[in-house]
């Protein structure tokens, strides 16, 4: 017995020894010899994302100095958090986070929780050809271009010739700015709503239908097929696609709201998007418009750890 376990011991130390012999790059080398296609078939988008994505964040170092163009982009005299300071004391801050927040926000609630509601009513739908043609009905208006949509909205909203802008009297609601938030947020639930809904649908669809035939058998309506089947089933994809959507809470669009915005309206629709490209393109402060990116980044960061620590201590679910 004494013999067996100590040549056991002895066969064990030489398999320990072999395998901290293998070194780190001979498991990457035969990493890549087993799985070499699928790194080829996935290094488009690596190099993608390398380029677009990792390359230009060489650029935040101008957040903290003092731009110079005859020095190039990593000249200049390092000014430390100045222009973080200035823009945490500008007269516009404050007004400029609201409306930031004020949109986001409820673009997020609304934006996210209408397309379940969408997705839930069209997996009701008896009929497959009706629900295909329901569903295809509401993504459609998500392949209108920005430029259009808003050429829309001031064409609907004109006041006296606009197809709603009559019944509001002679005032243009794009003027507006206590009306600017709600026509953001009802266009962007109306244009969204049917393409978002598509990956909640594709989570319903896996739904095994043995449970809808054992609810209905005890008793269950529509109500209650939602409650206690549909809505558990599509709670992680929930999750998850609410912990990244946390990451661009002040990222609000760009496009639309600056294609939205005119003089009448700009105390509403001033957001940090479109702050950062007044000061920095129109003005030419790139250190400064860095800077304000810089910031709204940080801020979105910090939501997606966030929320992603609360969901994966109350739900399990998480992205990292």
């Amino acid at each position: 017995m004494d013999t067996t376990r100590s040549g056991s011991r002895v066969a064990e130390k030489d398999t320990r020894r072999g395998r901290k012999r293998v070194s780190f790059f001979t498991k990457i080398i035969e990493h890549f010899k087993l799985y070499w296609q699928l790194w080829v078939f996935v290094m488009p988008s690596i190099l993608f994302v390398v380029i677009f994505a990792y390359v230009p964040m060489y650029g935040i170092q101008l957040a903290f100095k003092d731009f110079d163009f005859t020095k190039g982009l990593t000249g200049g005299r390092f000014v430390g958090w100045a222009y973080f300071e200035k823009f945490f004391n500008d007269p516009l801050f404050t007004e400029i986070i609201t409306n930031t927040f004020r949109i986001s926000l409820w673009t997020l609630v609304t934006g996210f929780i209408a397309p379940i509601i969408l997705a839930l009513l069209i997996n009701q739908i008896g009929s497959a050809k009706i629900k295909g043609f329901v569903q295809t009905i509401t993504y459609m208006p998500h392949f209108i271009s920005t430029v259009v949509m808003v050429s829309i909205l001031q064409i609907f909203l004109s006041p006296g010739t606009g197809l709603l802008g009559r019944f509001f009297g002679s005032t243009s609601l794009m003027g507006n700015p206590k009306a600017f938030a709600w026509i953001y947020w009802i266009s962007e639930v109306w244009q969204h709503c049917g393409w978002n809904c598509i990956i909640y649908l594709a989570a319903l669809s896996s739904v095994d239908l043995a449970l809808y035939e054992a609810a209905r058998i005890d008793g269950a309506g529509r109500l209650q097929l939602i409650r206690y089947v549909d809505i558990p089933t599509i709670m992680p994809t929930i999750g998850v696609l609410l912990i990244l959507n946390m990451g661009s809470v002040l990222g609000v669009g760009f496009e639309k709201v600056w294609l939205m915005q005119n003089t009448l309206n700009v105390t509403a629709s001033e957001v940090i998007s479109t702050y950062t490209y007044r000061i920095g393109i129109l003005d030419n402060q790139f250190s400064y418009s860095t800077a304000i990116g810089l910031f709204n980044s940080a801020v979105n960061f910090l939501f997606l750890v966030v929320a992603n620590s609360i969901a994966k201590r109350t739900s399990n679910t998480s992205i990292f």
